[in-house]
Parts: C-alpha cells; sequence; structure tokens
C-alpha cells in the first residue's frame, strides 16, 4: 500500500506523519526547536532561524524512515506545511539570507500602510486588504531598512516552500495558499502586476505560483539515497498550515468550519462564494477544487499556555479546568504585542481582569479566553456574511485537553468535532496523496479523515458562558479594539 508523508514546521518545531491510503499513521516523529530559535530582538520583532528549521525536518525524516523500515520504499509523495504570512528570503542556490521574519511579528506598520495603499483597488474583488500581519510589507521592510540582504534575495519564501526546495532541490516555486499573503491575487490567481508596480517591486522575486498538492519534481537523489526513500517519491506544494489543518479536520463542505488551536488560533471555513471583508481581518484562500476557505490568524492561541504555565503539570490542570468554570475572571490571552484577527490592531496587548484564588483558577480563565477569542472569530466571519454551521472541526495540539474542548464548545455554542488526527501533518500527506494519485482533495480528504468524537455544548451552562463572554467583548470595546 503507497504511504505519504507529511510534515508539519510549526513555531515550536517539526512534526512528521507517514500515513496509508485510509489515513493511518505508520509512523511519526517530532523534532522541537531549540529555544535559541526564537528570537525577539526589538519590541514587536518575531524572528526564528530557517537553519535549525531544516536540521529539525531533516531530523524528523531520518526517524520516520528508519521507522517504516522496508516499508520506506512504499513512500510515494511528500508535501509540507508552515506558518501563514510568515517571510523567508533565499538566494539563487536556497540558502536562507538572515532569520525568517514570523507571522507575529510587527515590525512592518508602516509598509503595511504602503501596500494596503497600492492594493486598495482589488479589495471588492479579493476580499481582503493587507495588514502588518502579511508577508508583502515585511518584504517592503527588508528592502528599506536591510538592502544588502534584499539585494541578495532571489526568491521570497514560505516555511514550507523551504522544506519542498530542501526535499527536491527545485526552487522558486510555492503554492497560492502561502503566497497569499505576500499579494498573489487569488481570483485572477496571477501577481498583481499593476499594485506591485505601485510598490516598485520587481516580480522576479516572487515565485511560480501553483496549487496546493501540484506536483514540483521527485525527491533529489542525495536526500532519497539520504533516507532510504524511493528517488520517484514526489515532492508536491503544500499548504499553510492553518489549510493544512482544515484538511485533516474532515470540514470538505460549504459551511463546514474548522478551527485549529495550535500556537495561534485558525479559522478555516468552506464558502460558495468569496467572502469580502474590508478591515482585512479576513481573507479567502482558493480550495484547489473549487469552492473559497475564507478564515483569518489570531495571534492568539494555546502559546500563552506554554509561556505562561510552562513549570506547570499542565495535565493536571486541565483535569481541574472544567470543574473551575465558569471563573469569574476575564482574560484576553494575547502573549505578544499585536493583534490580526477577529481585529486588526498591531498595538493590542493581552489582559487579565481580576484576581485568580489558585494557579488552576488562572489556567481555566486563561482556556475561556481562548475560547472567547474563537467565539468572537465566529461571530465576525457570520456578521461577513458566511455560512456556519453548528460544529465546528476542531484541530491542533489544543484539542488534547478534554477540559477546554468542552469550555470551547460551552462558550462558543457549537459542538466540537474531533477527527483521528487532528494535526496539520495529516493535511500535508493528503495534499501529498492527492500529487500521487491524481485524485482530487477533496476526495483524499473524504478518504483520509475519520471523525471519532463529538463534544456538544452544555445546555445547563449557557447563561453562565454567556455572561463571560459578555466581559470579554465588553472589555474590548474599552480598549478600542472592537466597535
Amino acid at each position: 500500500m503507497p504511504l505519504y508523508i507529511g510534515i508539519d514546521l510549526g513555531t515550536q518545531g517539526a512534526c512528521v506523519l507517514a500515513v496509508d491510503s485510509a489515513g493511518t499513521v505508520q509512523a511519526r516523529a517530532e523534532r522541537a526547536f531549540p529555544a535559541a530559535t526564537l528570537r525577539a530582538p526589538q519590541p514587536g520583532w518575531f524572528e526564528q532561524s530557517p537553519l535549525a528549521w531544516r536540521e529539525a525536518v531533516l531530523g524528523a525524516l531520518g526517524e520516520i524512515s528508519q521507522a517504516l523500515g522496508s516499508r520506506r520504499a512504499e513512500v510515494a509523495a511528500v508535501a509540507a506545511c508552515g506558518t501563514s504570512g510568515t517571510l523567508c528570503l533565499v538566494d539563487a542556490s536556497g540558502e536562507p539570507l538572515g532569520e525568517a521574519i514570523m507571522y507575529a511579528d510587527t515590525r512592518a506598520t508602516v509598509e503595511a500602510e504602503e501596500a494596503a495603499a497600492a492594493w486598495q483597488g482589488l479589495v471588492d474583488k479579493v476580499g481582503y486588504t493587507i495588514s502588518s500581519s502579511y508577508a508583502l510589507p515585511r518584504l517592503l521592510w527588508v528592502r528599506a531598512h536591510e538592502p544588502e540582504r534584499f539585494a541578495r534575495t532571489r526568491w521570497a519564501l514560505s516555511p514550507a516552500d523551504l522544506v519542498a526546495g530542501w526535499l527536491s532541490g527545485v526552487w522558486g516555486i510555492s503554492d497560492w495558499t502561502n503566497m497569499l499573503k505576500t499579494g498573489y491575487d487569488t481570483v485572477a490567481t496571477a501577481w498583481p502586476s499593476e499594485a506591485l508596480d505601485r510598490l516598485g517591486l520587481d516580480l522576479r522575486i516572487l515565485p511560480r505560483v501553483q496549487a496546493p498538492g501540484a506536483a514540483i519534481g521527485p525527491l533529489q537523489r542525495e536526500v532519497a539515497e539520504a533516507f532510504g526513500l524511493p528517488p520517484s517519491a514526489l515532492v508536491a506544494s503544500g499548504a499553510t498550515d492553518g489549510t493544512a489543518a482544515q484538511l485533516a479536520s474532515g470540514a470538505a463542505a460549504p459551511g463546514q468550519w474548522n478551527t485549529t488551536i495550535g500556537t495561534t488560533l485558525v479559522l478555516k471555513g468552506v464558502s460558495r462564494r468569496i467572502i469580502v471583508d474590508p478591515l482585512g481581518r479576513v481573507y479567502c484562500h482558493r480550495h484547489p477544487d473549487g469552492f473559497w476557505l475564507p478564515g483569518g490568524a489570531s495571534s492568539t492561541g494555546a502559546d500563552c499556555l506554554a509561556q505562561r504555565f510552562s513549570a506547570e503539570d499542565l495535565a493536571a490542570l486541565d483535569a481541574a479546568a472544567l470543574s473551575l468554570s465558569p471563573t469569574p475572571l476575564t482574560v484576553y490571552p494575547l502573549a505578544r504585542r499585536g493583534e490580526r484577527f477577529p481585529f486588526v490592531r498591531p498595538d493590542a496587548e493581552g489582559f487579565e481582569l481580576g484576581t485568580a484564588r489558585s494557579t488552576a483558577e488562572r489556567y481555566a480563565a486563561h482556556l475561556e479566553g481562548i475560547a472567547c477569542v474563537e467565539r468572537l472569530a465566529y461571530d465576525t466571519v457570520s456578521a461577513l456574511g458566511a455560512e456556519v454551521g453548528d460544529a465546528v472541526y476542531t484541530t491542533g495540539g489544543g484539542t488534547r485537553g478534554r477540559s477546554f474542548t468542552q469550555i470551547r464548545a460551552d462558550l462558543t455554542g457549537r459542538a466540537m468535532r474531533l477527527a483521528a488526527v487532528p494535526e496539520a501533518a495529516l493535511g500535508a500527506a493528503i495534499l501529498a496523496a492527492s500529487a500521487a494519485t491524481g485524485q482530487s482533495v477533496t476526495a483524499m480528504t473524504e478518504a483520509m479523515v475519520h471523525i471519532v468524537a463529538e463534544v456538544p455544548p452544555r445546555a445547563e451552562q449557557r447563561v453562565a458562558y454567556e455572561a463571560v463572554y459578555e466581559r470579554f467583548v465588553s472589555a474590548c470595546r474599552e480598549r478600542g479594539y472592537i466597535e
């Protein structure tokens, strides 16, 4: 039976899965990044080392190969996903030029205004504007502040593109989900030359763009030999981590939505029509098989738990959280300055209102805060005219805690549906399978994703959680984050 490898290049590390045609995991490997990989040299900056990424990805791939043993000869294709909006600059040979400027970096606020002005004529067509969370303003920032680095740049790529290049040896190719935030026109499926000309940006620095799950080429010989993989195995275009996680969740039909809780919180849905948001909170990816994939990526998520409770027993805190929730506290769990969804505020800062009586209560309040952001996100997309069903397909590391999943169901008022393998790496493997088989991404999703649990909201808790949400919304209004 053929096997497909999916690689998720996250913020904290790399996860690699090898799965069969039914989506059953045959091997798994994870490699964490060293702490020094995460850098914040100035307030609002957030950088990572692509060299550390490469070491982690190749190390995990080696573990996968060893675990598969003789079955490594059955690997038919590989694809990768990575963070959306992260800017990676490489030279003509694919070598990284300095640190990657990450999705949560807020340095390019001035350049974002410049890019948004040039983009204004496209807003009604493509459904979104440019903000400081996009890679395009970051590219303009490098041109203005690091001209020598910019002059050496051959390609402006995403993290997933780097992985594809390391494996295939082919550079200058990306997919239309990863390039949306670099200014790619997903309606025309072309780079908008007129808008980019206004910015004085040479189109030659931008990669050729194709559909997620389209073939790039076979594994380069050195990689195939190093890991004992078939040289005929295809490397396919990947996607953003949010798009890959949506595929892994099983949300495949119009009206179905996925929330991925990882380091950040990402919403993705399926829509028959493009959703237009002039404020830039929501953007629409194009699905490889038709339809549109509206969504948004918050700067909040489980990162706050890792930062604020790293010294605690998280399993014990999660076990206690449900008995302590709803709490009297109000938390907006933003770990770094700046928010991009469900509102765009580069100056946003997190807050904790009230005094926790214990670490466990403070932890429970943070779970509520993440769920409040999720609820506000769904209220936002609904107000823009998106069809949102009564259930949420959910993925990511944040789904592992039963208490958290129940709190999210209670606060959003929607059932939480959990897939057997709720990880973005499975979504990347689905794209690899589509490339190898020639089957549609939708067909491969239906074949490889299996819903194993559903957690409904508790009706008896509805009033209490409405009060939690109303306090949260009121606090955001007081700070001018929402109207």
